[in-house]
């Protein structure tokens, strides 16, 4: 079995973060592992806390999983510190980690700052040459960029900007368009926009750290980049038409819905 690794925080809700990484692992049939680099507090509503981790408990989750079994890919979330971010680009040199997502969480849905804004340029030199694919949004490739982004063309060019400061490949997801959802895909060659419909529904929580474990997922088990990110786009778009609606905001992606139909769970 493939064994992939999530660097991220933990969702109390359990719809986003480290707890949607291991649904989605569970889900594409993928060994789950985690390295927990904040605890939240949070629900459907927004994130009223944060509490990070310590870095010596960061590097130490890492060196203990690396050590001990192969890791054959691994996603990276939700980092909030410059300090947090030396000691896991440190830590992956270290272990020569392959096959990394790297999701440059920094705003969540409810407008609760994730990465500190002095901590964006330690990301941009430390954490995005070592990803292999990078998988912003729209605000956040905005501020990566530091362009506007209004549709498909402003996000080629940030994509193509991205790839310039240093990105292998670059998906910039098109959920915070207005018509669509469509994703574009540059790898620094060839360049492609992947176009979806926008689903009518609310319940988007953790859309973002799902797709990124996903498309960790295909790359874990072989998939080319190309194809791992189609596959991961096809996971998230199923899982998004199938959401529950839990609690009073934004409600969770249904990452296990062929799990609760073989259950004969009325969800």
């Amino acid at each position: 079995m493939r064994k992939i690794l999530t660097i991220a925080g933990s969702d109390s809700i359990g719809g986003a973060g480290i707890q949607a990484d291991l649904k989605t692992f569970c889900a594409l049939g993928v060994y789950g592992m985690s390295v927990i680099t904040a605890v939240t507090a949070q629900n459907t509503r927004g994130v009223f806390d944060v509490r990070n981790m310590d870095e010596s408990i960061i590097k130490e989750q890492i060196d203990c999983v690396f050590d001990d079994t192969d890791v054959d890919a691994l996603k990276i979330g939700m980092v909030s510190t410059g300090s947090i971010i030396e000691v896991i680009a440190s830590s992956l040199k270290k272990w020569k980690a392959q096959n990394i997502v790297l999701d440059p969480v920094m705003i969540s849905k409810s407008g609760y700052y994730l990465l500190k804004t002095d901590a964006i340029n330690v990301l941009k030199t430390k954490l995005m040459p070592l990803a292999d694919i990078l998988t912003p949004n729209i605000p956040e490739a905005e501020l990566i960029t530091g362009i506007k982004i209004n549709g498909i063309d402003e996000m080629k060019k940030a994509a193509k900007m991205m790839v310039d400061m240093g990105a292998n490949t670059v998906v910039v997801k098109g959920g915070h368009l207005i018509n669509d959802a469509a994703d574009v895909f540059y790898d620094g060659k060839e360049l492609f926009i992947m176009p979806e419909d926008k689903i009518n529904t609310k319940n988007t929580h953790g859309t973002g750290c799902t797709y990124s474990a996903a498309i960790a997922s295909y790359l874990g088990k072989g998939f080319s980049e190309k194809e791992a990110v189609l596959n991961a786009k096809r996971y998230i778009t199923t899982a998004i038409k199938n959401s529950l609606s839990i609690g009073k905001g934004v409600g969770p992606l249904g990452h296990l819905i062929d799990l609760y139909r073989r259950a004969g769970v009325d969800y």
